[in-house]
């Protein structure tokens, strides 16, 4: 987020427990919590923006929202959010930065039945939160990140794959049209990423994936546009980072 944006953002006391829909393509601005966050869709790709980077997550994720961290939100296809807001006192999770956790099918049930009725005050309810705490705890982180680049010369070779998923150059052939080296590139990539070119890469096709798929582009021409050698190629990386088909995310977005 630019610091015209930081400037802008909107504060807000307690982090709302409800569930609501996105058009696709709607945002909500820069904003804080004082407390925690998990924020799930249930259908479409939901995107979740700090300084730090975007988060993204389809229908088998949720993304973990730390109290008082600035963040945004962006649907990709129509989405159906659901919102957990948790004391800032209470992180069950103990993660201090936002995260990408797996959600299991009970997992998902709770988060459901938790956002349903949020006036409900009943003991009920309550002990429905505690056993979602207890899954979330349980849940897998998943690295679904595009962090931002601090380095010009990385957030230059970053917006060339940005801007063309399919692209098929090398870094080599990459830094030469930035002017920097492959070494020095290779270097960025893990001291600042934490990562090396193709896995970034990966990541960052991946992203534009699952955008696609919740515009409902065919899973052939988004093997294409994002720079797999087949449909097959795609949908075997998809299958393990996500655990099902692309076929099967495009019929659960709709």
């Amino acid at each position: 987020m630019s610091n015209t944006r930081q400037r802008a953002i909107r504060p807000t006391l307690s982090a709302p427990t409800r569930a609501q829909h996105l058009a696709a393509g709607a945002r909500i601005d820069a904003h804080r919590h004082d407390d925690h966050q998990i924020v799930y869709a249930g259908s479409g790709v939901l995107a979740v923006t700090t300084d730090a980077g975007t988060w993204f997550a389809p229908g088998t994720r949720a993304i973990w929202v730390p109290a008082g961290t600035a963040h945004a939100h962006r649907a990709h296809g129509r989405l159906d959010l659901h919102l957990v807001g948790l004391p800032a006192d209470d992180n069950p999770l103990g993660l201090d930065a936002p995260t990408v956790l797996a959600v299991g099918p009970l997992l998902r049930e709770l988060i459901l039945a938790y956002t349903r009725d949020p006036a409900d005050d009943s003991p009920e309810r309550h002990r429905l939160l505690a056993v979602l705490r207890d899954q979330l705890r349980a849940s897998p982180q998943q690295p679904l990140l595009l962090p931002t680049p601090t380095d010009p010369r990385l957030a230059e070779v970053c917006a060339l794959v940005h801007a063309d998923p399919a692209d098929p150059r090398t870094l080599a052939a990459l830094g030469a049209a930035t002017g920097a080296s492959e070494r020095t590139l290779s270097r960025l990539f893990r001291g600042e990423f934490g990562m090396t070119f193709p896995q970034w890469r990966t990541q960052s096709r991946l992203y534009h994936a699952l955008r696609m798929l919740a515009d409902d582009v065919p899973v052939t021409t988004v093997a294409h546009r994002c720079g797999w050698s087949s449909a097959s190629a795609f949908i075997d990386v998809f299958h393990r980072s996500f655990g099902y088909t692309p076929g099967t995310h495009s019929r659960r977005s709709r």
